[in-house]
């Protein structure tokens, strides 16, 4: 150890007083250790070079003299000392470039480059590698002028494994790398900075442990079944997954029409095949947020509550709002069984920020299923695709794309080999025979309008459903829903559902509905009518004897039909009647699945069954014709090119800013709903928490289920008018403008939320 001692980090104790320091060879060795740790079997010498030399920067005088004169916990991450910087992250990264070869050093050099920023681009302004290796040689001399131990600068060049010799897939071993690195610096800088915080990480339950406990409620919830056709299906799926978990790790599917119970048979599949093949975790994806919390309470009832974390993505802190405190917060996916959203899970594999990245080296040697698959979004098919294929290649990585409707995500060939659609290689079917389940699982009657059938006005479809005495009615926005809904009688037997209700709202009205459909089953003779957006299609376990759905794709109308006669109760089938609104759907990928459907009807491709598995594969064939499968060009961002003024360049900033799933996310804003037997919301009591400590992560978890989804333009009107107040940092809105039934009411001319879809 030099004799001089530098320090990494400080530290005030709660009585202001300055701990002792954080000092900087120790912390490189700690996260040299944790890295390659996390790095092993993907590139263990690669991660622990990268922390070895992450803080060299912060050997330099500039940087000693302002951490020990005028930093404290902030100031630690910004670096900033009278307006004049004092970074440090550049020295390390050029030191790699001066021990090894072009392009190896590189490699190294993005990792820690971007460990507090994000991975940069290669090509760009002053915030791309190019850039910073060039104008940060002061940095890196005056570092290198410093006392720093003989053995923390030498390093030898590693070799590169197979997934790093490709253009095609060194960007993802990378972003895996930088996962490792992160990580490992997040975590060592926790220890010193929130001891406490630290030592709850540490997770006891294994995944034996789980399989366990669900093998004995599943025992339990078979014996206290009814006997019936549906229940012996359910076992035979269930029975199915049992035995293709002892198949080798890759790709698979699980095609089971809605209401074969695929949720539970699927956990069944992984828990078994996480034992068999040694997989670290399972993570479970899902398209809405609007229904991960009933999946995560089910997984809960099963394999219980220290298993389970819930990860959503609508309040993650923006790029230009993150800190040290925020950062520390992020998940890392250090858990069992982990439950998040799409737009979670591949936009992390696609990211360059640090918090999104820190998770990916777990996802290394997991099992991942994709809940309703479907919902993936074709403009991103070809990225996902890759990736999904290069992580169950490289990384030891089991998918299994669950869901009634599969997409059309395998590669495929002509009579004579020509490629016509990229996509996965060798996907294994769980069930044996799709066709003849979904045969077996038919229990409703889908009515089809033809072509020239006119469109239905909202008052006449009301009127419609009047005449029924039991209905669920589905439609494509927020706007139709409430149109709909009131012109139905205030008779005190209708609901309501949208996506401008936050969850706590649509779990209380989804609670009502499932309570009145059980009393019905036992004599309640009061009408229900039910009026929903599609967020009630996927997940929500409800189960009416007539749904009318405004005219979709076929997968919507799939995934509507399983909201009927669900628990095959009715003398017969349920009945399914789509219908053509006065309004066609949104444009962009609604409006495409229903113009596709029309398509099918006219040129009368959809035979009986309905709803089979080859309708299904004719549909996602056409809808993939319609559309592009890489509208942004990730894959050729992420496509790594070298030259001499190159020698590695991957623009991986632009690549992560271009991948996002919905184009317009919008913004979460926190809303004042009051649960049942409250005389007030609890929000107001929650965000004065965060207002005295901004890193209270379990406030945050609490008001995900207050939070609804607006777009940008409308969040912006609000604020305007007047609607919204910022506390916290967060977006909360004033308690008139929540409505008790429709949730986000929109003043005047920003009525435009309503035309949302969900």
């Amino acid at each position: 150890m030099s004799q001089k001692k530098y320090v990494a980090h400080v530290k005030q104790n709660s009585n202001a007083e300055w701990a002792s320091p954080h000092y900087l060879e120790e912390h490189l060795r700690d996260v040299e250790r944790l890295a390659s740790d996390f790095a092993e079997g993907v590139g263990l010498e690669w991660a622990a070079l990268s922390g070895r030399w992450h803080d060299l920067g912060k050997y330099r005088k500039r940087f000693q003299e302002y951490i020990r004169l005028k930093s404290g916990y902030e100031c630690e991450n910004a670096h900033v000392e009278n307006g004049a910087r004092a970074p440090h992250s550049t020295a390390g990264a050029i030191h790699a470039v001066e021990q090894f070869p072009p392009g190896f050093g590189h490699i190294i050099a993005y990792l820690i480059a971007g460990h507090h920023a994000g991975l940069p681009d290669w090509h760009g302004g002053k915030g791309s590698l190019g850039f910073r290796l060039k104008d940060g040689v002061e940095e890196y001399q005056e570092a290198m002028a410093e006392n720093i131990p003989a053995d923390i600068l030498q390093g030898e060049c590693p070799s590169l494994p197979a997934v790093a010799k490709s253009s095609e897939t060194i960007s993802l071993w990378m972003r895996t790398l930088f996962s490792c690195l992160v990580d490992a610096d997040f975590l060592d800088t926790e220890i010193y900075m929130q001891p406490e915080k630290a030592n709850l990480r540490r997770q006891d339950v294994s995944l034996e442990t789980l399989q366990k406990r669900f093998s004995t409620a599943m025992t339990e919830l078979q014996e206290n079944s009814e006997a019936s056709l549906l229940k012996n299906i359910r076992n035979r799926i269930l029975d199915e997954c049992y035995s293709a978990a002892e198949w080798q790790p890759g790709l698979f599917s699980l095609t089971v029409p809605t209401g074969g119970g695929k949720t539970l048979s699927s956990l069944a599949f992984a828990l078994k095949h996480a034992r068999i093949y040694e997989k670290k975790r399972i993570i479970y994806a899902i398209p809405f947020t609007s229904i991960i919390e009933q999946n995560a309470d089910v997984f809960r009832d099963f394999i219980g509550d220290d298993a389970v974390l819930e990860h959503h993505s609508n309040l993650d802190v923006e790029p230009e709002k993150e800190n040290s405190r925020s950062r520390l917060a992020s998940e890392n996916w250090d858990a069992p069984l982990i439950v998040t959203t799409n737009v979670q899970l591949f936009e992390s594999l696609h990211a360059s920020r640090t918090s999104r990245c820190r998770k990916l080296h777990n996802i290394v040697n997991s099992i991942i299923i994709l809940d309703e698959a479907q919902q993936i979004p074709r403009d991103f098919h070809a990225p996902i695709t890759q990736t999904m294929q290069q992580l169950s290649d490289h990384f030891g990585v089991t998918w299994v794309l669950c869901t009634a409707t599969q997409p059309v995500l395998v590669e495929s060939k002509n009579a004579f080999g020509q490629l016509l659609l990229k996509g996965l290689k060798n996907v294994r079917e769980i069930v044996k025979n799709p066709a003849e389940l979904a045969k077996g699982l038919k229990r409703v009657d889908v009515q089809l309008p033809a072509v020239d059938t006119p469109r239905l006005s909202w008052q006449a479809l009301s009127e419609e459903l009047i005449l029924e005495d039991c209905v669920l009615a589905i439609v494509n926005t927020r706007r139709h829903a409430k149109e709909l809904f009131e012109l139905l009688p205030d008779d005190g037997n209708k609901l309501h559902l949208s996506a401008n209700m936050c969850a706590q709202h649509r779990t209380e009205v989804i609670e009502e509905i499932k309570e009145r459909l059980t009393q019905r089953r036992k004599g309640d003779q009061r009408p229900l009518k039910v009026i929903s957006t599609q967020l009630i299609e996927a997940g929500v376990d409800v189960d009416f004897p007539v749904v009318y759905r405004a005219m979709a794709g076929l997968d919507s109308i799939a995934q509507s039909a399983g909201r009927c006669n669900r628990e095959d109760k009715l003398d017969g089938f349920g009945t399914v009647v789509v219908f053509k609104p006065e309004q066609p759907a949104p444009p962009g990928f609604l409006r495409q699945g229903e113009d596709a459907t029309m398509e099918m009807i006219a040129s009368g491709q959809l035979a009986e069954p309905l709803l089979s598995p080859e309708n299904i594969e004719r549909y996602f064939s056409l809808m993939n014709v319609k559309g592009e499968r890489d509208k942004h060009d990730i894959l050729g961002l992420l496509n790594a090119s070298h030259s001499n003024d190159a020698p590695l360049a991957i623009q991986f900033r632009t690549a992560a800013e271009k991948f996002r799933l919905i184009d317009n996310k919008g913004v979460s804003i926190i809303v004042p709903f009051k649960p049942k037997g409250m005389e007030k919301s609890p929000v107001e009591g929650w965000i004065e928490q965060l207002e005295f400590d901004s890193s209270l992560k379990g406030v945050y978890k609490k008001l995900q289920r207050y939070t609804v989804t607006v777009p940008e333009k409308l969040a912006d009107g609000l604020v305007a008018k007047g609607c919204i107040e910022t506390k916290a940092g967060l977006f909360v809105l004033l308690d008139i403008y929540y409505h008790v039934l429709y949730g986000v009411k929109s003043p005047g001319s920003l009525a435009e939320a309503e035309s949302c879809v969900m």
